[in-house]
This record gives structure tokens, sequence and C-alpha cells, in this order.
């Protein structure tokens, strides 16, 4: 999913050109002397997968004498945004962090920018420590599509989405937690009734064409999501799954659910709103819980979407090396080390959702809670992937065409129209 998310970021353009600033005209970024990891990521600090990686750069310094991490943090959409035009760019970072799916890894590993990791895979046995459905987004064929061919990234965590709610609101407003969708859109109106906006979303980035999305998959199944992710079979955007989701959506809109200034935000926003208690519920990602757990100051809790088989959700980002990085080795070992039962305890502790942990080694209760749900997911193939993945370009396409959803500028069936362009546009052969 693209998502995501957690470092807001600036203009594409002027993000572009620092980002090639750095790398071109930096005297310390790094070379080929086996001295220096240049790692790059989008997690921070004191989220669960930021966490578990500074633990891995201390294994990984006490384990290499005398070679150190240079770590540069970099935004989500920064990334995205800029990943194609670094690594042609003669100094590409050695290990980095990179949203999976077609339109991203995929994309890349076409165009071959990406490092084939097959042979380190089989030989380190990362293969036999992911499950298959979350090994789906670490394969791409020779034309970028997941799910097949060589191993071009490596994912150490899993997520899924859910729902966060914020228990002191639910008791101050006398709402109780919602078992049904039913139940669920009865609390969303008793909020509305009561003045509180009850849903925080962005916009602006990936949270509002999530909830869409959630949506849809309500009236889909496994079927309806291979062809839409994995092109087996013709996507219809007015099937009743979708234009369910574009009226409901819409609907949600005029009932008040989602804030009228929503089509600005961005996922910090909401996150902030959800964490500073002004929002009663927000539907996301496991990529917050370990946030959450360290900044909110009220009871809160979690559920999966009801009445719901499916929802958003697979492999974690990915570990990528890419082409041109100029010490590999290195960035395998580190790869290694974040597999590693150590790091994914710690990874698990703080609100991860670990691939590789020792179960009896996660003590914290919510913990326990997170991973168990997404291991009934995955266990009865409830892991839909995302929104934005099937073809380049197509994040950028929901962004913008459900912010007009927001402001009421188009009816559902444009909406759908409009993906159903921009889809078939870059779907191969459609």
């Amino acid at each position: 999913m693209l998502a995501r998310r957690r470092v807001v970021a600036t203009a594409a353009a002027s993000l572009a050109g620092a980002l090639l600033l750095a790398s071109c005209g930096s005297s310390d970024s790094g070379g080929s002397d086996g001295k220096t990891l240049r790692l790059w990521h989008y997690e921070t600090q004191d989220s669960a997968m930021g966490a578990a990686w500074n633990a891995a750069i201390e294994e990984f310094e006490k384990t290499h004498p005398g070679v150190k991490v240079k770590f540069e943090e970099k935004g989500f959409e920064q990334i995205q945004k800029t990943a194609p035009m670094v690594l042609n760019s003669g100094d590409a970072p050695d290990l980095m962090e990179y949203n999976k799916g077609n339109a991203t890894a995929g994309a890349l590993s076409k165009q071959g920018l990406l490092t084939d990791l097959s042979a380190e895979v089989t030989e380190r046995g990362w293969d036999k420590k992911l499950k298959p459905g979350v090994r789906t987004t670490s394969q791409y064929s020779t034309d970028g599509v997941m799910g097949s061919g060589n191993w071009y990234g490596i994912p150490n965590y899993a997520e899924y989405t859910m729902i966060y709610y914020n228990k002191d609101l639910f008791a101050k407003y006398g709402v109780k937690e919602p078992a049904t969708f039913a139940e669920l859109t009865a609390a969303l109106d008793t909020f509305v009734d009561k003045g509180v906006t009850p849903l925080a979303t962005g916009g602006a980035e990936y949270p509002a064409q999530q909830y869409l999305y959630q949506l849809a998959l309500s009236k889909a199944d496994r079927a309806w999501v291979n062809s839409y992710e994995l092109y087996k079979g013709r996507t219809d955007f007015h099937d009743a799954a979708w234009t369910y989701a574009a009226e409901t959506f819409a609907d949600w809109v005029k009932k008040g659910y989602f804030g009228k200034d929503s089509t600005g935000k961005k996922a910090e926003d909401a996150g902030l709103s959800f964490i500073q208690g002004k929002s009663p519920l927000f539907f996301s990602g496991s990529w917050w819980y370990g946030r959450f757990k360290s900044e909110n100051k009220f009871d809160w809790g979690s559920f999966t979407w009801p009445d719901s088989n499916l929802t958003l959700g697979s492999g974690g980002n990915l570990w990528v090396v890419p082409k041109g990085a100029k010490n590999k080795d290195l960035a395998y070992d580190f790869i290694d080390i974040t597999m590693s039962k150590k790091i994914q305890n710690i990874l698990g502790n703080k609100g991860g959702v670990p691939v590789a942990a020792d179960t009896a080694a996660i003590t914290d209760p919510q913990a326990k809670e997170l991973i168990g749900d997404f291991n009934t997911l995955s266990d009865n193939d409830g892991l839909a992937f995302y929104p934005d993945w099937p073809v380049a370009g197509f994040y950028d396409v929901l962004v913008s065409e459900t912010q007009k959803l927001i402001t009421g500028s188009e009816k559902p069936d444009a909406y759908l129209d409009a993906l159903q362009e921009a889809y078939d546009k870059g779907v191969p052969d459609a």
C-alpha cells in the first residue's frame, strides 16, 4: 500500500533536487571500501520498526568491527517520488526501505534498478521464514508483477489495517465498541449527533483512499482481489463492490463522518488527530500501533473491520538493495540481522508484527493481541494488499480523485470512470 506514512514530505520537485544534491555532492557518502553501510528508511524513531532497526544497527556494528552504518532518514513520499531518479544517479544507498507492489518495487525491478536477491534468499533461508501471504510482495516477474519470479525485496515485518478507537471518548458519549458494520455506522451517527467528527482521515495522502478500498473489500472475495492486484481477470470499477464503496464513501462525507477540511490533511495529521484525542476512530495500519502505544494519553483499543473477510494488509515494506549499491554484502548482512529472533522479538514487543519472532518472547499483552489478529487474517487468506499497487502512478490518481469525492466536486460514477481509465492505461495488455 502505498501509503504511508510517517514523515511528512515536501514538494516533489524540491525533494528530487535535494536528494540529488545530497547524494551527488556529498563527500562522506561512503564508497566501496567496505567500511560504511549507507541505509535509508522512513520509519520514525518511536515506531516499532524504527526501534527494532536501531537495535539492528547496534548489532550490525558490534558484529562488523570497523564498519559504520550511515543512516539517512527519508520521508515516505520523498522516497516514493524520487527513487527512480536517485537510483539512476550513480550514488545510490547500499540498502533502503521501499514500498512493495507492482507500481513501486515491481516497477523498479522491471527498470533494472534493484538487485536480484534470489541467491541470498536461498543461502540465508529467508524464504523459509516468510509465510506465503507475506512473501507475495517479495517476488516480481520480468513484467514487474508481484507474486512470482525473482526475489527483489525482503520484508522483516507484516502489516494490516484495523479501526483504532478511543475508549475514553466512547465512554464519554455512551458508545459501545461495534461488533457489526451496522453497529459501526450507528456509533458514527451518535458521534455526529453529539457534534463530534468521528473518523480521522487524510485526503492528501493514503488514509482516505484506504477507507474506500476497505468498503469495497467488504463486498469482495479473493478472486476479485486477484483480478485487481494480479491481473487474473478484468477489473470493472462499476461492479457491485467498487460502486458500493464509492457511493458509501460519498454518503459518509455528506453525513459528516469525515471532517470538511480532511481533503487537505496528510497521514500525519490524521494520526495526530487520534493521538491528541480529537477523533474517536481512525482506520489505518498496524504501522501506527507502536507509536500509539507510546504517545496516546488515553485508554484505546482496536478491532478489525466488522463484517468483512478481507482487509488491507501484506508483508511490510521491503528491504531492497539498489543495483548500483557499493557494499551489497554488508546490505545482505544487515537484512539477515533484522530477520534474527533477537530483532524480531524487539519489533514484536514494541507493537510491530514480526515475521520470524519467538512467540514465547512476545510478552506485551497488546502486542500479543495485535499479532494474534494478524495471524488470524493471514491464516484465513484475508490480506488484500493496497489500492494503489496495481499500476504505476495510480497512487496519485487515487489521492486526487478521492479528494474530489470529499469536496463533492465529483460524483461516484465519474470517480469510478476516472479510476477505470487510469487503471486500464497501466495494466499490461489491457
